[in-house]
């Protein structure tokens, strides 16, 4: 082993690298405030009551609160979760865009980050629950409609009360698909208005009537 010029030994490379790594283990571990772990609690508390896997929304908030990348080992050493649910909840994280895989240099294992822009975290989410319920919500009620119209004996009432479910669905998929559109200047300045938005729609439709 090559030796500096007190006669100590010298580390290579790549040793160097693996102590930066391990420091950066043990920083990030010992950074973690009590403001943090309530964060992180109460996030997966409400990723439950939003039918979200708490251990997917807890790794989501670790994530969004790490000034640096985190492997899967680390997330699970921070969080006390199997190692098993961490990958399988990355996967799903990253289906969703709300995390990212980074390189970390001198260390071949994945690292992730999150999005920490909160408006495209709420775009992502809005574009994802899309996908996930109000796609497949419109095509069931559409082939139900469609056999609904083929019988006979079916009381024209329950027809109706179908249609009218899809013609809400249809505008909901329209509003998402509008909303997701809006640039996050226009869409903070849509929010911070408030009910002055519903004075706007009241005076106009005044106005058309």
């Amino acid at each position: 082993m090559p030796l500096d010029a007190r006669g100590h030994r010298r580390l290579t490379k790549r040793q160097r690298l693996s102590i930066i790594s391990v420091m950066t283990e043990i920083t990030n571990k010992t950074n973690r405030t009590d403001a943090m772990s309530q964060f992180i609690l109460y996030w997966g508390d409400m990723g439950g009551q939003w039918g979200v896997n708490r251990s997917v929304a807890q790794i989501q908030a670790l994530l969004f609160l790490s000034v640096s990348p985190l492997n899967a080992e680390q997330i699970s050493e921070e969080l006390g979760i199997a190692r098993s649910n961490v990958s399988n909840s990355l996967k799903e994280l990253v289906s969703w865009k709300l995390i990212r895989r980074v390189p970390v240099a001198g260390d071949r294992r994945e690292h992730f980050e999150a999005e920490t822009d909160v408006w495209e975290i709420a775009r992502c989410v809005a574009q994802g629950r899309k996908e996930r319920e109000i796609d497949p919500a419109m095509r069931v009620i559409s082939d139900c409609v469609t056999t609904a119209e083929s019988e006979d004996n079916l009381d024209p009432i329950i027809l109706k009360r179908m249609k009218d479910m899809q013609e809400f669905l249809r505008t909901a998929d329209s509003w998402y698909a509008q909303m997701l559109g809006v640039p996050k200047a226009k869409l903070n300045l849509l929010l911070k208005m408030g009910n002055k938005v519903l004075s706007v729609l009241t005076l106009t439709g005044k106005k058309s009537g």
